[in-house]
This record gives C-alpha cells, structure tokens and sequence, in this order.
C-alpha cells in the first residue's frame, strides 16, 4: 500500500505567455506521502501544485487519480464569492453538523468564523481557508505556503495536525523548520524539470549540491569534447570527409547538446551597505506604555538597544509587535514613559503589507519613483548606493529578467513582490534596518544570501518574523511579548527563548512551594542582580574586549614600520582606519562592561 500512487501526471506540458513552464513532466504522489516541494521564486511551485489539483488545463498530457481519491488545494489567494462569512465559506463543502470541525480548526489557527468576507484581511481569508482544508482532512492535501500569515502559534498547531494525519500532503513552504519536521520526500524544480528525492528537506541542500557537482563535472568533460573534436574538424576534415560524416554528425550533436544546457539560475546579488555609523546608544525606551481603548499593548517596557544588535520580536498575530518597533523607531508615540533615539540614525523599514510598492506601477517605475524628491519614474537610472546604475541591470541582479522590467508589479508572485521590495530598500544605505516578515514567500536560496547580509551589516536590526529558523540564524535577543501588554527580554533567538522560558517556568513552579517568607528574601536578592539578558551581555562583552584587544595590538605592530607608508600607501590608510574603529569600538565595550559590572555589585 506504501507505493499506491494517489496522483499522477504523466507527459504534462504546459506554457504560459509562449514561455514553456513544463514539457514532458511526469510525476507520481504515493498514497501517505509527505512531500516538500521546493524550487526558487518563479520557478513554477504554485503552478505545479495547481497543475496537481486539476486547477490548470495543461497543453498537452494526463492528470490520473486512485480511484474515490478526495483532494483539497489551498492557494495563496483563495476566492470567496458568494459568501457572506469566513465560516460560511469553511463549512461550504461539509456534511451537516459537521461545524464543531471548522469550529475546532479555527480555534488553532486563530480565525473568527462570524467576520465578513468583505473585510477580512487577506491573512484572515488564508487562515479560513486552511480551517477548511483541515476540516474536509482529504486523501491527499496540495498546501501552498501555508504558514504565512501564521503566528508561531498556530504554525506550531498546524504542525502537530499533519504530524498525526493519515493524508498525504505536497508542501510548499519557505519555513525550514516545518519542512524539516514534516517531509519524507522532496520534489525539486529546476529549469523545468521536476526531480524527486526520497528523503525530507532536511537532506535537500546535499542532494541538490551533489546533482550540481556532477552536472558541472559533465558539462566540463563535454566542452573538452567539443574542443577536440572542433580541432579534428578544422585540421584533418580534407583528407578524411568521405568516411569522416558520421563523425562530424556525432559533432554536431554534441554542439546541440551542449546548447541545450540551461545555466542555473544564479543567487541575486543582494547588498547592504551601512550609512555613516550611528551613536552606540541606538533606542533608549524607559517605563514606555501604550493603548488602544482598553486594550493595553505594551506595559511598563524598557530596553536599550546598542549599535549592531539584532532583535527580534515574536508573539500572537495581533498581539502588538509592530506596534512595539513603531513606539522604538519614533513612528508613534507611547502614552506614557520616553523614547530617546541615537544621533545619525538612517533608517529603512521592509513592511509586511509592502505597502512601499505600488501594484499597478511597473517594477521600472516603483524602483525611480520617488515622490519625496519630485522624481516621476521616467528615468533610464537610478542611484543604488550613491552610484548610477541602469534599472534593468539593477534588476537583474535581483533575478528579474528584462521583459519584467514594464510589467505590473501586481503579475508578479509573492517571493518575487518581497524580491522587489528588497531591491528597493537595498538601494541605499542605512544603519537601523528594521524588517516586519521579511521571510515570507522567499525561496531557500534567497534566505540564505539575506541572512549572510545581516551577519556583515554594520548597522542595527529589528526584525518581526514567524521563521524559528531564520530567528535562530539571525537574532541575538528576543523579545516576546505576551499578553496583557508584557513583554519579556531573553537572549538568543527562537531556540534560546525556548529553552529559558521553560527554565523560567520550572524555577515559578518551585518559587510557588517555598514558605512566602523565603520567596520574599529571594526576590529582594534577585532584584539586585543582572537579568539573564545583562548576564549574557557580559559573557559577549568580556569575549569581545578581549577580541578587540588582540586586534588592536595586531595593527599598531603593522603601522610601527617606518616604511610601510612610503612602501603601501592604500594599506596604510586602510589599517590606520581599521585601528581607529577598533580602538572606538573597544572604548564602547569596556564603557558597557563597566556599566554591567557595577549593577550586578561585584
């Protein structure tokens, strides 16, 4: 029963627009598979996945299914017309009193069935959707991304749900940790063609990297080939044409071969660069609160944030997040408490909603134009980084091809929107980057290339995002906010927040069994100390400072030569340069260090 094959598509062709998405693709879905389905932006994922629920009339080929097999698709944009509700839609295709079904669903995932499909959001309308498919719990299950819009919360529901099912499922996702849970095989897309590896993603990135390495070592020992066989051509084809043709034709073949090899898709060439460094001190928040009406979204909350932090903020949707990195960047104003910002401080803010793109404009038009300085979108340049660059060039460096360039932003897929708003942003410098789910619908790849940027940017980042993975990769403190407007600081990313959290609570649950007299001593001594976050703070400091040291004498030993001047002017002046950042930055750290040492009272 294991090999049953539920689906199956069998010589499919398909083109969109006169350009050929699949030719000749078959593919076979086996009855309890757990599949992750990958491949980078633009690649033909969710078309694919539409081609497996029967959504898309291909040109040419054939879409089988077992026999009573009972399928559910959940697109990106699902359509409710002709529903009042996001609960008259959810229970649409169940048996009568069935309800308690969606009804225990939506508990999960955090949808209100009573709100009107005229005003729910487009996270709203995914997440009944998803109540939908999960209620109906067909045979086999076609999920496109369906943890975006998703808190940590709900994806975490969601993932014990299809850990526990009988069906089968086809994935897509950008979140590595869900894919790493929950897949046993892989199908990749590539240049067209679909390949199956019968292991999760977790075993993605060394397969694929292996299938490239001996791609490149035949496409090697093909152009050798060709190289000696041109040669033959040219030097000895007189004297031997008649009873050489068989051998110029085998040429000829291998020409058209060798042309028939479409090059990979490259990474894009994303940068970051940093504007003229802020102050060390970036965001002071002392004792800040703020409400709507009676609901409180932030209590009594203080934090600094220094030069080249990386913060994260998690919690439930709705819970008050971007709220929070509005009151810290100075976008609102808390009602109570203060605010103090860093001096030279150059922000640039990636919003989830990407409102910063205009869907109707081209993507030539959205990159030059900028209403602030006049500028209409008529330009052939644009500055990137404070040096002209030609947009379709910018472009490219994006992945966007040139056709693209006069196409509405409103064609293009999610990945490719998040793409284009990064190429916006990346065009100039900044050193406060503050980035509201910048993960989703992001192919592994570029997520990749993202987190080596922030790794070397010099600036500061505040980051709101659903993927423990890329938290994990990427931020050094986390803050979860909770309800009831606390907000707790904790140290590390997703896995490190975890991990305390737990400890926090065991060491609650035996504060509760001691005498109240001992759990008042033991309070006051703990209110005398470092927090977990400070404590951690002074473990890096002491590590850096002694870092910065050793650096620091490195290069005044290169400078001492009396000659090196005369000798290397550039590397003079760079290394002067360096000595000076070092000698700035070890200041700031023994200054935080000091500060650390005298409130812990050692």
């Amino acid at each position: 029963m294991a090999h049953t094959p539920l689906l199956q598509l069998s010589d499919i062709s398909l083109t969109f627009g006169g350009k050929p998405i699949f030719d000749k693709l078959d593919l076979v879905i086996q009855l309890g598979d757990r599949v992750a389905l990958v491949g980078r932006n633009g690649s033909g994922k969710s078309t694919l996945m539409k081609v497996m629920a029967g959504r898309v009339e291909v040109d040419r080929g054939k879409r089988s299914l077992l026999q009573r097999t009972t399928t559910g698709y959940m697109e990106q944009d699902p359509t409710m017309e002709g529903f009042t509700t996001l609960g008259d839609y959810a229970v649409s295709s169940l048996q009568p009193g069935q309800d308690y079904l969606v009804e225990r669903a939506g508990e999960g995932l955090k949808f209100d069935p009573s709100r009107t499909v005229s005003t729910a959001s487009g996270g709203e309308r995914r997440r009944a959707a998803l109540a939908k498919l999960m209620a109906e719990a067909p045979d086999l299950m076609l999920l496109d991304e369906p943890t975006n819009h998703l808190d940590i919360e709900a994806i975490a529901w969601l993932e014990n749900v299809l850990k526990n099912t009988r069906s089968g499922f086809v994935l897509i996702s950008h979140d590595r940790k869900f894919l790493n849970t929950l897949t046993r095989a892989t199908l990749w897309i590539d240049r067209g063609q679909v390949l199956r590896n019968e292991k999760g993603f977790k075993s993605f990135e060394i397969w694929r990297d292996k299938l490239w390495e001996e791609e490149d070592m035949h496409r090697h020992k093909m152009d050798r080939k060709l190289e000696s066989e041109g040669r033959w051509a040219v030097e000895g084809i007189s004297a031997r044409r008649k009873r050489n043709q068989g051998r110029l034709r085998a040429l000829e073949n291998l020409r058209l071969a060798r042309a028939s090899i479409i090059q990979r898709q490259g990474t894009a060439a994303m940068a970051l660069a940093s504007s003229t460094k802020s102050g060390r001190k970036v965001i002071d928040a002392i004792k800040i609160e703020k409400s709507y009406g009676k609901k409180c979204i932030i209590r009594d909350f203080s934090i600094s944030i220094k030069r080249g932090d990386r913060v994260a903020f998690v919690g439930p949707n709705g819970v008050g997040k971007t709220t929070l990195i509005n009151l810290l960047i100075g976008q609102d104003v808390a009602d109570k408490g203060e605010v103090k910002l860093g001096t030279n401080l150059v922000p640039a803010i990636f919003d989830q909603a990407r409102d910063q793109l205009a869907l109707d404009k081209s993507l030539w038009e959205n990159l030059t134009t900028d209403p602030a300085l006049g500028i209409l979108g008529k330009m052939d340049q644009l500055l990137v980084r404070g040096r002209p660059k030609h947009v379709v060039g910018y472009l490219k460096e994006f992945l966007f091809e040139e056709a693209q360039a006069r196409a509405s932003v409103r064609s293009l897929s999610g990945g490719e929107k998040a793409r284009l708003l990064l190429a916006k942003l990346m065009a100039h410098e900044s050193n406060l980057l503050v980035l509201d789910e910048p993960t989703n619908d992001l192919d592994a790849e570029t997520l990749d290339l993202l987190q080596e940027l922030l790794d070397e940017y010099d600036g500061t980042v505040l980051i709101v995002s659903h993927d423990r993975d890329f938290l994990d990769r990427v931020a050094k403190t986390t803050i979860a906010i909770e309800a009831d407007g606390k907000a707790v600081i904790y140290a590390g990313g997703w896995s490190d927040y975890q991990s305390c959290k737990k400890t926090n609570e065991f060491e609650a649950k035996k504060l509760a069994r001691k005498p109240p007299k001992l759990i008042k001593t033991i309070r006051k001594k703990e209110k005398s100390a470092l927090n977990f976050s400070e404590k951690h703070r002074l473990k890096e400091l002491t590590r850096l400072i002694e870092k910065l040291e050793v650096e620091k004498v490195r290069l005044e030993e290169y400078l001492s030569d009396p000659n090196l001047y005369k000798r290397e002017p550039l590397k003079f002046h760079k290394a002067s340069a360096l000595l000076a950042e070092r000698a700035l930055a070890l200041n700031d750290a023994e200054q935080e260090w000091l500060e650390l040492e005298e409130k812990s009272g050692c």
